[in-house]
């Protein structure tokens, strides 16, 4: 009874020849192969929705022609009827995938989730009326509407699909291939329909088990054309890459954005194919830009090919924001941001090249070397502010002398310079210093100041060319136009020979400095009542071969160039050496130079090497203590570890009493200045008052420069406690003792020396270092075997 209902409902797959069970065979094959292109798509598409739904609809597809060829080849009923109904199944998993695939495929569409429940349940309904009608032999008696129930069930779900297209269809705009693939669909669902119709006939089962082929083939075109694309994007994309790298190669070579933005647009329009396109380059804020890449219809455009636009164009934005800074940051290296002048480094090059040219030319270049006198008293007294003013004024008005020969420039601090091209005679550049100067004074500076001091160097065309040779000379002859109150210098062969001379003064310096020539010599300070040695100063003394050179010539020298410094260490550590020979106190003068330097304190410490500090006294002049703002500080540590600190040259300095009793000292040296007027009462009344004001405060008291016996008595009748000078002592390496310590005799106030006098030579790094002037290079034995009776 059942196998005569299932002949008289409708079935999708019936009996077919051969030939037709061989035909849906192959299609599966072919169907089959259509999934590896599919495949292929899928990778390189990177797995996006529509190519997934594609290869899952083509799979689907495949297995249903498979299907429909097995059912030809099996021959129970049992299995038959199986395949058929998983044929159905097949069909309507078809049909339910077809919907993610429209909406991936067509990136539009209504809300999917609704369609597929439906589908779904419609689905699951046919299968448990199947189980319901063709289940187990004992089940219950059979519904004999089943299988057209079943039937229906799977046109309500191709009615689902059909409607859900419909509606997608009606939200986008198809391109030809989407027309061809709708156009598949409907001939594969016209022939499902046409199979289904005419089930039993052989032609229905046919078309009933090839109906998916029509949709296939659409989907394998759809895949070709999509991979096409693929490859020719990914073409495309490798296009872009080079295209971005050349114009990023380019960027570091150009220096030029317009250039460079013409280079990107090319690019553009050859690797996009467009010839519309456009670029722009606009500056923003701050040295900020911006460019853009754009074609006449930005709406074409795919997204990678907008980005490669924008990438261009951050290029280029990019290189055009280096360029601006790269020559802002060549003009500050070559500007001074103060005066917008040319600064120092651009005058070496300018002078260098304008040197070489005057070579050529044979003709002459000069050096205008201009400084503001009272430049410091400007910032002293109005501030920085008032300063910097300065500075521009000056360098507005020195702009005034520029033309085709004349090049102004800051050189540093309050110092300009004027070169000057194809220079005139002499007398011609010197009245040019003068005009300058009195053109400063009368657009710049006042009557009561500043002024402009000029020093004019010229080169010839027979000299050497060397700017920094003609800018020292320039520089030595503003010096000496400022030593000299002159206004202006111009450098002339006797300022050209003190240069020779001070550079290699200055170079034999620096030779003995690092031979370490430098030697302490060791003066006397004595008692002045018993002429006892109570302490010794150390002063240097360059020796060159058999002669010394006296340090008046060479110690300003030596504090500009910074070789004191070098040289107060050796004293430091020399006069540790003589304090453990001699076992007597040491003085030790300190500059100026070395207070400035940061680490005075320890260069002090490991040049004294640990030694006794109270066996140490440091000298400083009166006018290095109140004008260097690092003298107190340093003074005060030194003074709390133990040393003594004495002010030398005191009573030269102009210090307020009051302040004497606020800064770091224990000794007052009275300058040999005064004593050396100590006989007469204008001298007299300078040391009586110096004694006074040292017994006020508590201070030692040591007279510098005794040269004569009615100098000490002198000095004793004013209270003097003691005193060194060449009359007591001479500086010697050693300590200068000769013969049996003389007794000094006190009659009626007066005090008389019998034998030898104690005498003593030394003084450490002096700054100023207290000896007679005489000739450059002394024997040193005129003075170590002098004795008083010869003074």
């Amino acid at each position: 009874m059942s196998a005569l209902m299932c002949a008289d409902v409708p079935h999708m797959l019936g009996d077919v020849p051969l030939w037709t069970t061989v035909l849906q065979f192959l299609a599966a094959g072919l169907v089959g192969g259509f999934c590896v292109l599919q495949w292929v798509w899928w990778r390189g598409a990177l797995r996006s929705d529509g190519s997934t739904w594609s290869l899952a609809l083509s799979v689907a597809m495949a297995g249903l022609v498979l299907v429909a060829g097995l059912h030809g080849v099996v021959t129970g009923a049992e299995p038959r009827e199986a395949l058929s109904f998983l044929h159905g199944q097949l069909v309507g998993v078809v049909a339910l995938l077809c919907l993610p695939a429209t909406r991936a495929l067509g990136s539009a569409g209504p809300r999917l989730r609704p369609w597929v429940t439906a589908a779904t349940l419609v689905l699951v309904l046919r299968a448990l009326l199947w189980f319901h009608t063709f289940g187990p032999t004992d089940a219950p008696e059979r519904v004999p509407t089943g299988r057209p129930v079943a039937v229906a069930l799977l046109f309500v779900v191709l009615g689902i699909v059909v409607g859900y297209v419909v509606a997608a269809l009606g939200t986008v705009r198809l391109n030809p291939l989407g027309w061809l693939l709708v156009s598949a669909a409907g001939l594969s669902l016209a022939t499902l329909s046409t199979g289904i119709l005419l089930s039993d006939q052989p032609a229905g089962a046919l078309l009933a088990s090839l109906w998916p082929l029509p949709l296939a083939v659409g989907l394998e075109w759809l895949a070709s054309a999509r991979l096409r694309r693929a490859q020719l994007t990914a073409l495309r994309r490798e296009l872009m890459r080079d295209a971005l790298s050349a114009v990023t190669n380019s960027a570091w070579f150009h220096r030029d954005a317009d250039a460079l933005l013409l280079q990107a647009r090319d690019a553009a329009r050859e690797v996009l194919g467009d010839a519309s396109i456009e670029g722009s380059l606009r500056p923003l804020q701050r040295d900020r830009y911006v460019a853009d890449l754009f074609p006449a219809d930005p709406d074409v455009l795919l997204p990678h090919e907008r980005t490669f636009l924008i990438d261009l164009g951050l290029v280029v934005s990019t290189a055009a924001e280096r360029y601006t800074l790269t020559d802002r940051l060549a003009r500050a290296a070559v500007t001074d941001t103060l005066t917008n002048l040319p600064n120092r480094r651009a005058v070496d090059t300018h002078l260098f090249e304008v040197l070489e040219r005057a070579a050529v030319e044979r003709t002459r270049v000069s050096v205008v070397y201009c400084d503001i006198d009272g430049f410091k008293d400007v910032n002293d007294r109005d501030g920085h502010a008032a300063g910097d003013d300065l500075l521009r004024r000056t360098a507005d008005f020195l702009r005034t002398w520029v033309d085709d020969d004349t090049y102004v420039a800051r050189l540093a601090g309050d110092e300009f310079a004027v070169i000057v091209c194809r220079a005139p005679g002499d007398d011609d550049l010197a009245d040019l210093a003068r005009r300058i100067r009195s053109g400063f004074g009368a657009r710049v500076g006042t009557v009561a100041g500043p002024a402009l001091t000029c020093g004019v160097a010229t080169w010839n065309p027979s000299d050497i060319v060397d700017p920094d040779a003609l800018l020292r000379h320039a520089d030595a002859a503003m010096l000496e136009a400022k030593r000299t109150k002159s206004g202006h210098r111009v450098f002339d062969p006797a300022l050209r020979a003190r240069a020779e001379d001070t550079r290699r003064l200055r170079a034999a310096l620096e030779r003995a400095v690092e031979e370490d020539r430098i030697t302490a010599y060791f003066q006397p300070i004595v008692d002045t009542r018993t002429l006892e040695v109570v302490g010794l100063e150390a002063l240097a003394r360059w020796h060159d071969g058999d002669e010394f050179i006296l340090p008046e010539h060479w110690l300003t020298l030596a504090e500009q160039s910074g070789l004191i410094v070098p040289i107060g260490r050796s004293m430091i550590r020399q006069a540790r050496r003589a304090l453990d020979r001699h076992h007597m106190p040491v003085a030790v003068n300190l500059s100026a130079r070395e207070l400035h330097e940061h680490d005075v304190l320890e260069r002090i410490d490991a040049a004294w090497s640990g030694g006794p500090w109270e066996h140490l006294t440091i000298e400083i002049t009166e006018s290095t203590m109140l004008r260097t703002a690092a003298a107190v500080p340093v003074l005060s540590e030194l003074r709390a570890r133990g040393a003594r600190i004495a002010l030398d040259d005191f009573g030269t300095g102009f210090s307020s009493l009051a302040r004497l009793a606020r800064l770091p000292v224990d000794v007052l040296k009275i300058d040999r200045s005064f004593v050396r007027e100590v006989r007469t009462p204008r001298g007299a009344g300078p040391v009586r008052a110096i004694v006074a004001l040292a017994e006020h405060h508590g201070l030692d008291v040591v007279a510098e420069g005794v040269e004569s016996a009615g100098d000490l008595q002198m000095l004793v009748e004013l209270g003097v406690p003691q005193a060194q000078g060449n009359f007591v002592g001479r500086p010697a390496r050693g300590l200068p003792v000769r013969g049996a310590r003389p007794q000094p005799r006190i009659s009626n106030g007066m005090v008389a020396v019998s034998g030898d006098a104690p005498r003593a030579e030394a003084r450490l790094p002096r700054r100023r270092v207290h000896l007679v002037s005489r000739p450059l290079r002394v024997s040193p034995g005129a003075l170590d075997d002098t004795t008083p009776e010869h003074l």
